[in-house]
């Protein structure tokens, strides 16, 4: 097997087309290649040599570096100081030259050397434009397709790139199969021995958010933004929401007319999954009362330096204020950033009663006199009820 140079050339454009690499990229590592098949067929291993192709012609030149020396002792590390001269004529010894030999082709063993090092430095120079291209794309939402799962991991096709969603970053009860087409958020592009691996999840708040970002466009302009969101994938949602122009409400805007546009990003994740949307507010008790809604709250104390809030509500409104599993009090303290006590007025009511009746309640009588004091009291007493019939 002889290494064909002008259908190499060729076989370089349309690597470099297929692949979508840049041509000086491909001719690149194809030279490097060239060079240790090179240092296989006609030189050392040790031998610095460089090589160059013109991907017109194919005609491959090799330039192998040697040093200036006044008596050779080895012809492929060395040249004299004559014949170097004739290359360069202010030449000096200790100083080295590239000689020029032209290359028609390489022996078997050095074609297929060259090839296997041209699959593997295309495949690294692959990887790196990929890094490139996706890093810029970190904390975006992309369209994949689901190529394969595997077990707990879901391999999504990106393109030029396939990404993996492990478990923790998928919707609780979303099936996923081969061909099916999803929006997901890249998280990271991760190093490895593999190549690189894209992270991507259905799972995260920021999917959310940016699902929201595509249907709601006054949030291009700032007109009303996304303060804090807080998730629980597959099964609820909290998102708190503002309005920086005086009329505007926030609430409305998102959930637009009829709900479409909240039904849109719904649809999107899962009709299972419900999205609450709530006013934000600077006021923390305000804020804590809107994100605990639907519940209707009778009152809010805040215990600044532990970072708790207690929320009294009517008694019908304690399982609302709660949710299912705890589900309701959770996503409103991840979205406000407060621990949340939640109680019934009628526990707030039983306290009140027993601090009452226990500061209405008589001091202790004080303890028995010992035996002695008693008898002797008894019968101060008995000696007294006597004289008076007397």
């Amino acid at each position: 097997m002889e290494l064909d140079m002008k259908q190499l050339a060729i076989a370089v454009k349309a690597i470099a087309e297929e692949k979508n690499l840049p041509e000086e990229t491909v001719q690149d590592v194809v030279e490097q290649a060239l060079a240790a098949a090179y240092r296989r067929d006609y030189g050392d291993r040790e031998q610095e040599v460089r090589v160059t192709m013109n991907l017109n012609t194919g005609d491959v030149t090799a330039f192998v570096t040697k040093d200036i020396v006044a008596n050779v002792s080895d012809e492929r590390f060395e040249i004299s100081l004559k014949e170097a001269q004739v290359m360069r004529k202010n030449a000096k010894v200790g100083e080295t030259v590239e000689v020029h030999e032209q290359v028609t082709n390489f022996g078997r063993v050095a074609a297929q050397t060259a090839k296997q090092v041209i699959l593997q430095r295309l495949r690294e120079a692959e990887r790196e434009i990929v890094m490139v291209e996706y890093e810029d794309k970190i904390g975006t939402v992309i369209t994949g397709i689901v190529g394969r799962v595997e077990g707990n991991i879901v391999r999504v096709d990106l393109g030029k790139a396939q990404g993996i969603m492990p478990k923790s970053e998928q919707i609780q009860g979303e099936r996923y199969y081969p061909g099916q087409r999803l929006k997901v958020f890249l998280k990271d592009v991760e190093r490895s021995f593999r190549g690189p691996q894209l992270v991507v999840s259905r799972g995260s708040t920021q999917l959310i958010e940016w699902l929201f970002r595509s249907e709601v466009p006054e949030m291009e302009n700032g007109a009303v933004e996304i303060k804090g969101t807080a998730r629980e994938a597959g099964v609820r949602s909290k998102i708190a929401v503002s309005s920086t122009v005086p009329g505007v409400d926030p609430i409305g805007t998102f959930v637009g007319g009829h709900g479409t546009r909240v039904n849109a990003v719904m649809s999107e994740i899962g009709e299972q999954e419900k999205i609450d949307i709530v006013a934000w507010d600077e006021n923390i008790t305000a804020y804590i009362t809107n994100a605990l809604s639907p519940t209707k709250v009778s009152k809010v104390v805040i215990d600044e330096k532990t970072n708790k809030a207690t929320v009294t509500v009517p008694e019908d409104q304690l399982s609302i204020a709660i949710g299912k599993s705890g589900q309701n009090v959770r996503l409103a303290s991840k979205l406000t950033g407060h621990d949340i006590d939640i109680v019934s007025e009628t526990e707030t009511k039983v306290d009140k009663v027993t601090e009452v009746e226990a500061e209405a309640t008589p001091k202790a009588t004080p303890k028995l006199k010992k035996k002695e004091q008693l008898e002797s009291s008894l019968l101060d007493a008995i000696e007294e009820h006597g004289t008076e019939e007397k």
